[in-house]
């Protein structure tokens, strides 16, 4: 079923006004298949999942498809490990319930990460020092130009920071319709990062359950970003700049308080503390601002619309660059 002129103020999460001309749910591969099969090559195509991650610049012309692929399978279980299949459309945080209430390890830092699974490894979402492409085994799609299902190996996905394969090269190539991922029973939990070092300084890590870090996990989340159904936001707005070793020695010499993690190339930059230093922490534009009490998340106060949202990015942007003499690179994915 195709619905026409959509709303779709309700399918990103930023709540920016904007419809689809041309919007479908389908939920599963044959149905997919059938809808690309009578669509115009020559018409726009656009695929949204909770609408998380974007910014919609505008109404979206052609079709858009947000993927209904549900269902979470597990398919084969051993003493140490279990492979876990999952439908786009399945909401992440309901994965990552679910996986935790069982007792498997290496998504409970994931939790509460808005979106659906199939948005998962676009982004390679991630926090508090783990990413998808940690525990993710194959990513399922089907090609847009033929219809042809197919499947990725992790490896084949060329994933890198909050980018892979699908986002960057061969980005509109591909429709995700599942991943397989690779979950364990046994090991340490990662606690070695941000607020989760502090919680639980001194404890051995492999005592620690899935279930006790994803309590942690929420409760960190939840008192520094705001619930984008009650404040709406797209969450992290940049990416946290890498920068040399040489760079960050620079920047260190003048702001000795600046925050930074390891990075194999150096070193990975709070976009944070970049923002909140440079005075946009709780500023407000217009409709939107960055919010007050993470300096990260843009948000939008009631009634903005997309140019609100690009002219403080691009306010806030400038500021840094000017200040640090770095560049902050959008998170959220700008459509159309």
């Amino acid at each position: 079923m195709i619905e026409h002129d959509a709303d779709l103020s309700g399918a990103n999460t930023l709540a920016l006004p904007a419809r689809a001309r041309r919007l479908a749910r389908p939920t599963d591969v044959a149905a997919l298949g059938e809808l690309l099969a009578g669509r115009d090559p020559a018409e726009p195509l656009y695929v949204l999942g909770e609408g998380s991650n974007v910014v919609l610049r505008g109404d979206l012309p052609g079709l858009t498809v947000i993927p209904a692929f549900d269902g979470i399978d597990y398919l084969d279980e051993s003493a140490d490990q279990v492979r876990v299949r999952v439908g786009a459309g399945v909401v992440w945080d309901r994965l990552v319930a679910d996986t935790v209430a069982r007792g498997w390890g290496g998504l409970e830092n994931l939790s509460l990460i808005p979106g659906t699974a199939g948005a998962a490894p676009f982004q390679n979402i991630g926090a508090y020092g783990v990413e998808l492409a940690d525990c993710l085994e194959s990513v399922d799609t089907v090609a847009v130009a033929d219809g042809w299902a197919g499947r990725f190996r992790a490896d084949q996905c060329e994933f890198g920071y909050r980018d892979s394969l699908f986002k960057s090269r061969r980005r509109g190539e591909f429709i995700i319709t599942g991943i397989t991922l690779r979950l364990h029973r046994h090991g340490a939990r990662r606690v070695d990062y941000g607020g989760l070092a502090e919680r639980f300084a001194g404890q051995d890590p492999r005592t620690l359950a899935p279930a006790t870090v994803r309590a942690a996990v929420i409760e960190l989340r939840q008192s520094k970003l705001p619930d984008p159904a009650v404040l709406p936001n797209a969450g992290s707005f940049f990416k946290n700049p890498v920068v040399s070793a040489a760079e960050l020695a620079r920047l260190k010499a003048d702001y000795p308080k600046l925050v930074s993690f390891p990075h194999p190339d150096g070193a990975k930059l709070a976009a944070g503390w970049l923002i909140e230093d440079a005075g946009w922490k709780g500023r407000r534009l217009g409709p939107v601002g960055m919010h007050r009490d993470q300096a990260l998340v843009l948000v939008n106060h009631g009634g903005a619309r997309a140019d609100d949202v690009l002219a403080l990015a691009a306010a806030v942007r400038e500021d840094v660059l000017d200040r640090f003499g770095v560049t902050l690179e959008q998170e959220p994915v700008a459509l159309p």
